[in-house]
């Protein structure tokens, strides 16, 4: 009955087919959001808004609409994950391995590369190459080798290491919260797809740059010399922050059996965390900690992500999504492998180009509506992976396909190390492309050739 009040009201405000009116919305938000003129958030946020004012929604509708779960999954880990970095852990890990690999320019990019990887599966990117990149410009300034291959493979690392969990990217994170899947669903079908990915771009930078990749003994002990220990800035909040990770993520690995959502253990973690954060503090000082921690989320993607849920389910009420997965099943010709394989590909190349956040949020709802024609959930599970691996895979593809390698070219540039667009092309369209192969192939012998 709201649905029907709310379409009722949009023709009786606008004189036009809701369907329209709803792909108008949405058309002008997106290119608005692509062009990176205005601020992300705020045009979500209007065109929610847009959605509301229009008569396509109500504003009870609009609530509805919002995936709470995915949000608070969001803002937990960065709860988590801003006062873990306090304690120093990630610069630890970096400096750590690259003693291990004897300083060895070769076995640093394997060792960066690896850490990189591991951490976005974790982390969100952007986090991940912030913390490090000045590890890396550290080490390889102190080694006298060019820094320029560590920055790409960090850079290709951290989308390809995202992939491989549930909160590693925000695409996963939309489709786990859809779907209602869980931590160790994402680790079983993809992470085999991300280490394979993994292991090929290793091996083909080392081919590529085992020639630069050379410096003195020397050098070396420099690298050798320095103290790990030193890049733990407090103690006791590492121990904190890692028995509170551990809890976290043995709670997301056992989510089903306790029958609780990944946006409450995220939070329940963050709530513990900050506890223990804060616990030996007193007045205005604990007050101040707090805040700084909040300060630390990033409400700009909070309200990206919200604006974005209410314009899709804009969408989803008028019908929009239901006619376009119609139109999918068509031109499929209802085969789920076809499917599969265009769903791959397609995010990967549209992934390249665009934020993939809005396109995986509108091809959920779309998706959806075609599993009942095609035989359920379970039938349909491949094109769901398929999104998610050309969707994270496709960040690769360009300079601008991803945050994080935005933000390893500003870094870079800042230190006198420019990464050009053009020039990272020649990498990032191979590395883009062998990875989506990769997915293809495992995506042939997990579900047709299997089957």
């Amino acid at each position: 009955m709201e649905i029907a009040d709310a379409l009722g009201s949009a023709n009786l405000i606008m004189g036009m087919d809701p369907k329209l009116v709803s792909i108008i919305v949405v058309t002008v938000a997106y290119l608005i959001i692509f062009t990176e003129k205005v601020n992300r958030a705020i045009i979500a946020l209007l065109g929610a808004a847009a959605m509301i004012l229009t008569g396509i929604l109500t504003q009870k509708q609009a609530l509805a609409g919002i995936d709470f779960n995915t949000l608070a999954l969001l803002i937990g880990m960065m709860i988590i994950v801003a006062i873990t970095e306090k304690s120093g852990l990630f610069q630890f890990v970096a400096v750590w391995g690259a003693k291990k690999v004897k300083a060895n320019p070769r076995g640093l990019l394997i060792v960066l590369a690896a850490v990189t990887a591991t951490f976005s599966g974790f982390l969100d990117n952007v986090t991940t190459v912030l913390l490090i990149v000045p590890v890396t410009f550290q080490i390889t300034k102190k080694l006298n080798v060019t820094p320029y291959p560590y920055l790409l493979i960090e850079i290709f690392a951290s989308n390809l290491g995202g992939t491989a969990t549930l909160i590693g990217d925000p695409p996963n994170i939309l489709i786990g919260s859809s779907l209602d899947l869980t931590f160790m669903d994402f680790v079983i079908h993809l992470t085999p797809v991300v280490i394979v990915a993994m292991i090929l771009l290793i091996m083909a930078f080392d081919f590529f740059w085992k020639k630069k990749l050379v410096t003195t003994e020397k050098a070396r002990q420099s690298v050798m010399l320095m103290d790990e220990k030193e890049c733990i800035q407090n103690r006791s909040l590492l121990i904190k922050s890692l028995f509170v990770l551990a809890i976290v993520i043995v709670s997301f690995i056992f989510a089903r059996e306790l029958y609780l959502d990944n946006g409450t253990i995220a939070l329940t973690g963050a709530a513990l965390l900050l506890l223990f954060y804060t616990f030996n503090d007193k007045g205005h000082e604990r007050e101040d900690k707090v805040s700084e921690i909040f300060n630390m989320v990033d409400w700009t993607t909070i309200f990206f992500f919200i604006g974005l849920f209410v314009i899709v389910y804009g969408l989803e009420v008028t019908g929009v999504l239901s006619l376009l997965g119609q139109k999918f099943i068509a031109l499929t010709d209802g085969s789920v492998h076809k499917m599969t394989y265009l769903i791959l590909w397609s995010s990967a190349l549209l992934s390249s180009a665009i934020d993939n956040i809005p396109f995986v949020a509108t091809m959920i709802p779309m998706i959806k509506s075609m599993e009942e024609a095609i035989g359920g959930r379970e039938v349909m599970m491949p094109v769901w992976w398929a999104l998610s691996l050309g969707a994270c895979f496709g960040g690769n593809g360009t300079l601008i396909g991803a945050s994080a390698n935005v933000v390893v070219a500003g870094m870079a540039a800042r230190n006198g190390e420019h990464i050009h667009f053009m020039k990272f092309l020649l990498w990032s369209v191979p590395v883009m492309l062998v990875s989506v192969l990769v997915a293809t192939v495992f995506l042939y012998f997990e579900y047709t050739y299997a089957g």
